[in-house]
């Protein structure tokens, strides 16, 4: 017998790697477009940084969107890991390198969506920024899930004492 549940046990693992990606998804509309956010995000960094020129503005706010790839897709990460791995506990390279697979599967998706956004454009580049941000949380979920620390119990899956209750 297989030591993964199965069924409604198996895909609630699953519920918050969907919610990202439904994210991901809306951050990938025409809403959410450089010139929509630029009027939100420019005007307060103009506030904070008034010394600033208007391309050195641009360049922030063109940061700023980058990392917002960088986090939704490491957040995505985090989450599709959660899905592989279910009720197991630890870390394995092929959790990891099939986490990675879904995460850059879904930015180069992501990037097919957004080429028929209005306002929106795909780039390769936007790929692999979103790849290094699911990498980038994978390092982390490994470095977590791997030695002892503060936040391991979040890598551990369901403590020993409820396991042993649900046979």
């Amino acid at each position: 017998m297989s030591d993964r549940p199965i069924g409604t046990a198996q895909l609630s693992y699953w519920f918050p790697a969907i919610l990202v990606a439904i994210l991901i998804s809306v951050f990938s509309t025409q809403y959410f477009a450089a010139e929509r956010t630029g009027g939100v995000i420019l005007p307060v960094l103009h506030w904070l940084f008034p010394w600033a020129t208007g391309r050195m503005l641009h360049l922030m706010h063109s940061g700023i969107r980058k990392m917002a790839h960088v986090t939704e897709f490491g957040i995505f990460s985090i989450t599709v890991f959660r899905g592989v791995r279910a009720e197991r506990s630890g870390w394995k390279f092929n959790w990891a390198a099939t986490t990675l697979v879904i995460a850059v599967l879904y930015a180069a998706l992501d990037e097919r969506h957004q080429s028929f956004v209005l306002l929106r454009h795909a780039t390769p580049r936007d790929v692999a920024i979103d790849a290094f941000g699911a990498l980038l949380a994978q390092c982390f979920v490994w470095g977590y899930a791997t030695r002892r620390g503060p936040l391991r119990p979040l890598f551990e899956g369901m403590p020993v004492q409820q396991r042993n209750r649900r046979k």
